[in-house]
């Protein structure tokens, strides 16, 4: 096992307790057992004191739940714990659920443990949660990175530009941090007795015991948890890859891999995915460098972005002035149409192309990429100022996609608006913020791209979601 020293941050310089009980893990990005650096440090350090690994996880619960999450993310969310419980208890690791906030878990947990282990997330909520814990917990804190390939801070040390000015950067960091993660032993399994909290065994129970907003249901398309995602990874590298640099930007043709819900929710490690895409048998070089592109210089683009940029969700701040700018001057440009929230969800507007893939993010929690730009283009040019369309934008982002809510969710909503983009020719409404039209739906099979939509939305309907 190698963990590379980059991933791991002292939090503070309190001496290891002496008498605790166990090392404690608080699991909050990465919820998977298996290809996790922060658990398998606790493991190699609870090892060396001789003790047992405790893992603990916050669940935020009705007043107090996770911003704009609903059943549709919490369903998602307990199927993996779920995973995650049975594969703890296999490797003789405790796991405790508790439906508080994560800071409040870890916190409370801390006074029995000798020292605690943090992942690492960017979200401003996050962020908050770990200086919390660090204020009120008087022990050793110990934080290491596991869901990006190349650590913020070490990519880069500001907020960057574009793809274009991180990618080099990037490259240059890669290969030291591409490394295989091996399943430590664990010598001192949790024999209890175990704190306190909620039994996962049955995630369906676990959720209708929960206060939410119900009135996004979850899916069938998408089912959560490490099991699934390896499932899923294994069977696209093992077919749908090939071809993926030549056909990743039609909808219709199944290219993608649908990760980004896994990742998401930390129940998949991006460097394992990199590390089995490079090893497949499928794929070309180009296939391998597009998806490289993707799942590692996009996605962490969005980590730098939400890293480095304080108020990530306003307009003011994720905009670039250049863009508000261009913007406020075509602010009072006639808009042809125009639609509220009720309308867009419904699917009821003039852009029958624009309603398919409506129905596809309505339904099944996901759309393509090449369709978000298009969906997030039309709002802007739909609504009465670019701030109501941001705004809308990220609200509707955030409710229905399985994967919304993420760093790459507000990055890639801020790009509509000009974000990491520079300025094209200048047209009403959007002024030099890049257009997007109808015509850029030529370069797909819109029939197929709405057969399979009318597919997947029938079997959304066919039965009780799970």
């Amino acid at each position: 096992m190698r963990i590379e020293a980059e991933r791991i941050r002292m939090l503070n310089e309190a001496p290891i307790r002496p008498d605790g009980r166990y090392v404690l893990y608080l699991m909050q990005q990465s919820c998977r057992s298996r290809f996790n650096h922060a658990l398998e440090l606790a493991v190699e350090e609870a090892n060396h004191l001789n003790l047992p690994v405790l893992a603990c996880f916050g669940l935020l619960d009705g007043s107090n739940g996770f911003p704009e999450a609903n059943a549709r993310h919490y369903a998602f969310l307990l199927d993996g714990l779920a995973d995650v419980s049975r594969r703890l208890a296999e490797r003789g690791i405790g796991f405790v659920l508790r439906k508080a906030s994560p800071a409040e878990v870890a916190i409370d947990l801390s006074r029995q443990a000798t020292m605690l282990v943090l992942d690492r997330g960017y979200l401003a909520i996050q962020k908050r949660w770990y200086a919390e814990i660090g204020t009120a917990a008087a022990l050793r804190i110990v934080q290491v990175e596991g869901d990006v390939v190349v650590p913020v801070e070490s990519a880069s040390g500001k907020h960057e530009h574009a793809a274009r000015t991180l990618r080099p950067r990037i490259a240059r960091w890669l290969d030291d941090f591409l490394h295989p993660l091996s399943e430590g032993r664990v010598r001192h399994r949790f024999d209890g007795p175990a704190p306190k909290g909620i039994d996962i065994g049955d995630p369906a129970a676990a959720l209708a015991a929960m206060t939410l907003d119900r009135s996004v249901a979850p899916v069938r398309r998408f089912r959560g948890g490490e099991v699934e995602a390896q499932h899923r990874l294994q069977t696209y590298l093992a077919q749908e890859f090939h071809g993926y640099g030549t056909n990743r930007g039609r909808p219709e043709a199944a290219a993608v891999s649908h990760m980004s819900p896994y990742l998401h929710f930390g129940q998949i490690s991006p460097v394992e995915i990199v590390l089995a895409a490079r090893e497949a048998a499928t794929g070309s070089t180009d296939d391998k460098r597009a998806f490289l592109e993707e799942v590692v210089v996009r996605r962490e683009l969005s980590m730098n972005h939400v890293h480095y940029i304080e108020h990530y969700d306003s307009y003011e701040q994720a905009v670039p002035a250049w863009a508000r700018k261009t913007l406020a001057e075509h602010a009072g440009d006639p808009r042809g149409h125009r639609y509220d929230d009720d309308a867009l969800v419904a699917g009821r507007t003039h852009d029958h192309y624009w309603n398919v893939a409506m129905a596809e993010m309505r339904e099944t929690g996901y759309m393509h990429n090449h369709l978000r730009m298009y969906w997030g283009k039309k709002i802007l040019e739909w609504s009465a100022t670019p701030e109501e369309g941001f705004a809308r934008t990220l609200r509707l982002n955030n409710r229905y996609f399985l994967d919304g809510r993420d760093p790459n969710s507000f990055t890639n909503v801020a790009w509509i608006y000009g974000l990491h983009d520079r300025p094209w020719a200048r047209r009403p409404i959007f002024g030099t913020v890049r257009y997007q039209s109808e015509n850029s739906l030529r370069k797909i099979d819109a029939k197929a791209y709405e057969a399979a939509v009318r597919r997947l939305c029938e079997a959304e309907r066919a039965g009780p979601s799970p």
